[in-house]
Parts: C-alpha cells; structure tokens; sequence
C-alpha cells in the first residue's frame, strides 16, 4: 500500500513539471492576441446618428465567448449610421449599424421612366426612405400619382414598369 502511495506521488510530480511549460507558453496577453481586436465606442452614439472615427476606440478581445458580428476594424463603422444606442466600452455588432440612405421619405426626388428612346423624368416625393437598389413608393408632385420604383446611386428614382 505504501508503496503504490509513494508511486502515484512521484506521478503526480512528473506531471505538473511536464505541463509546465504548456502553461507558461500561454500567457493572457498570447491568448488575447489570439482572439483579435474589437471596435468600441468612446462616447455613447445614439440611434440615427453617423459614427465618426474620433467616437471610436480599438481594443483587444478578452473575452473568449465573445459572439461573431462585431466589428473589428474602424473602417467598418466609419460613416454608418447607428440602428441602437451603443454603449462606450460594448462591442459594435455590424448588424446595429446601417449605410446612410441615398434618399430620405420628404425630400424632393426626380423620377426617371426610361423605355429604350423614351426617357420621361418628373419631378417626385419618396414616401420611404431608401438606399441604392430599394425598391420603394414614390408620388408624382405634378399629379398626385403614387408609383414603385428603384432608388438609384445619383439619388433619382427609376420608375418600374408594370
């Protein structure tokens, strides 16, 4: 009995000294480089507001159960617009973040129909707002007419046939 006592001591001892270098290879700031880098912000930017680069800071990832989505570099953000208030020190996840929209519901619009030759352009109002490529509403301020169309990059609405 003594004897298998004394043996799974020295086993024991054995163990620890081949697993330390294990443990001294992996220090906190190796396991945090591993992990990467996180955008978070500095102040705190609310809904509808457009993020600029000096609201934002990069950090190291410390947490390992940290989930995907969350923005790691600035140029991801830079520019957007914020769906929700982000908090100073929380990650950015890409999906509270929107591009700005090429027209805004109210503004004057010129809409466009184009058929091969024909081309008629009108003066419009969008009732939503949209970025480039949405397919939204659109009123004719001449007469009064709502129509579908596509929000084009130069701000126009292309007016889709029915």
């Amino acid at each position: 009995m003594m004897f298998g006592l004394t043996h799974s001591r020295i086993l024991r001892r054995v163990a620890v000294i081949a697993a330390l270098p294990i443990f001294l290879s992996v220090s906190p700031c190796a396991e945090a480089a591993q992990l990467g880098v996180a955008v978070v912000p500095t102040t705190i930017i609310y809904p509808g507001q457009q993020i600029a680069t000096t609201q934002l800071n990069v950090v190291n990832v410390t947490n390992p159960d940290l989930i995907e989505g969350y923005a790691t570099s600035i140029s991801q953000v830079e520019g957007m617009i914020s769906n929700r208030t982000l908090v100073p020190g929380r990650t950015i996840m890409l999906s509270a973040l929107r591009q700005q929209f090429t027209v805004k519901r109210g503004d004057k619009s010129v809409l466009v129909y184009d058929n091969g030759s024909l081309r008629i352009t009108a003066a419009g109002t969008p009732l939503a707002d949209g970025n480039t490529g949405d397919l939204i509403s659109a009123r004719n301020t001449d007469s009064g007419v709502i129509i579908s169309g596509t929000v084009m990059a130069d701000g126009t609405i292309l007016v889709a046939q029915k």
